[in-house]
């Protein structure tokens, strides 16, 4: 996770100077200050999702950064679920593991 994060950091500032907006002008388009820019732009993990992918789409690149995610993942179409292990069932294999 914190690749993609320092990635998407990296992609905000890049993209930002290349587009020549200015920190300052960037941080009102999106709400932030400039301290969170620097925190978002070096890939910061408490910086919330939400506000790096508002910045790359205020840049035009969140299709490129992040491509929506295939049907299958979020529609309604059944399917499989996620089997507990032993030891989350209680099993009796792992009783002395502590």
């Amino acid at each position: 996770m914190q690749e993609r994060l320092s990635s998407w950091g990296r992609c905000i500032r890049t993209q930002r100077l290349r587009q020549r907006i200015t920190a300052a002008e960037l941080c009102t388009r999106i709400g932030i200050s400039e301290a969170t820019l620097r925190r978002l732009e070096q890939g910061d993990p408490g910086v919330g999702t939400g506000i790096y992918l508002t910045a790359l789409l205020t840049l035009g690149v969140v299709d490129d950064a992040a491509p929506p995610l295939p049907p299958p993942l979020w529609s309604d179409l059944p399917q499989r679920r996620v089997r507990l292990s032993r030891q989350e069932r209680g099993g009796e294999d792992d009783a002395d593991y502590f």
